[in-house]
């Protein structure tokens, strides 16, 4: 049986730092409905996907051009049956340049294949990863979810 988180990697035409500026824009690859800080050290912030999804961050690294860890502080999910699956868990985004391109390893750690929310959770956040952060990175323009 793995236990192994969800992970996904993209690569990109920028430096670090850019990416490390996208990524800090939650609002323009995830979703309009957020709420606080995103950008500052042991800031907290909610993520909330109308009565589907609530989740509560807050950032506890975020180094420069190299990485960025939100802990989930509160979670919930209407679509499980244990609907706080994603509380204490970690996201983590390790950015690094890699022969003139920027490498950005994306880590849900704790969202595991064990979670009934697994599948659910990883494909969306394949879209948000490979699409709409890859894109906001490149051009400017996500596709978050649209502001409630």
């Amino acid at each position: 049986m793995t236990t192994s988180s969800y992970s996904t990697v993209i690569t990109v035409d920028k430096s670090p730092q850019e990416a490390f500026d996208a990524i800090n824009n939650v609002r323009g690859w995830w979703s309009g409905n957020i709420e606080g800080d995103t950008g500052t050290l042991n800031a907290e912030w909610t993520y909330r996907y109308k009565d589907v999804h609530y989740s509560k961050q807050r950032i506890t690294e975020l180094i420069p051009g190299k990485r960025v860890v939100w802990h989930v502080m509160e979670g919930y999910l209407n679509f499980v049956n244990d609907v706080n699956e994603w509380k204490d868990t970690e996201i983590h985004f390790d950015i690094a340049e890699k022969g003139g391109k920027t490498e950005i390893r994306f880590t849900h750690a704790g969202l595991v294949p064990q979670y009934e929310c697994f599948d659910m959770c990883s494909t969306a956040w394949s879209f948000y990863i490979n699409e709409s952060l890859r894109n906001f990175i490149t051009t400017g323009k996500g596709d978050p979810n649209e502001k409630e």
